[in-house]
């Protein structure tokens, strides 16, 4: 019972600082946003937590896969030598050596990588972005949360009331809530787009593992 809690101001001086209509709406105020920021951080801790070991899953492949659109000069030098042992062979065999062709890789030999890699680079890289972009837009978000609940230590009862409600106003104005929710859709999409460039790394390991052994 409000009533009780507080002693009513002075006639005419229900609206000023000491004012019981703003020590009863601040202590409310409290309870509604702390319920609400509770749910709202635990939701971004494990967002947090998963994008961080979901972004450190993702670079390991893409550290391994990204080679792939590169010159791999090891296959360079593996060519030409092929290319020097047959010359080498061509001109103790009295053979000329317009007959050796020629190797089809050179030392300043651009990088032609295969479509497969292109895309499973693409979607993993993409998905890595999305991964990280949602790590920084949640600590951005949580820092807003934090800044929000700072009024309950700030001034006055009158003025944390006008400092809560100024602030909630610009939440909603600037989507946080919504923002918040939509969070969990980036890492799902992240998480798709991953699977999908494993499915197709996976099915062309496999298809090139068949040919091999045909």
């Amino acid at each position: 019972d409000y009533e009780q809690k507080y002693t009513e101001a002075e006639p005419y001086k229900e609206m000023g600082d000491g004012g019981r209509i703003w020590k009863t709406y601040v202590e409310e105020s409290i309870k509604v946003d702390a319920n609400q920021v509770a749910d709202w951080t635990d939701a971004l801790d494990v967002l947090l937590v998963f994008a961080g070991l979901f972004s450190a899953v993702v670079s390991s492949f893409v550290s391994q896969t990204y080679q792939s659109l590169l010159v791999d000069h090891s296959e360079v030098t593996s060519y030409l030598m092929y290319e020097s042992i047959n010359l080498q062979r061509a001109k103790d065999e009295n053979i000329s050596l317009s007959t050796i062709p020629r190797s089809e890789l050179a030392p300043n030999s651009t990088s032609d990588p295969s479509l497969t890699a292109v895309c499973v680079n693409g979607l993993w890289f993409t998905s890595l972005t999305l991964s990280l972009t949602t790590a920084l837009i949640a600590v951005l978000t949580k820092q807003w949360i934090h800044q929000y609940m700072s009024f309950a230590q700030t001034g006055g009862p009158r003025e944390r009331t006008q400092l809560r409600q100024a602030r909630a106003d610009n939440f909603e104005a600037w989507n946080v809530p919504v923002i918040i929710g939509l969070l969990p859709v980036m890492m799902h999409v992240a998480l798709g787009v991953f699977l999908a460039g494993l499915i197709i790394f996976c099915a062309r390991s496999a298809i090139l593992s068949w040919e091999s052994s045909a």
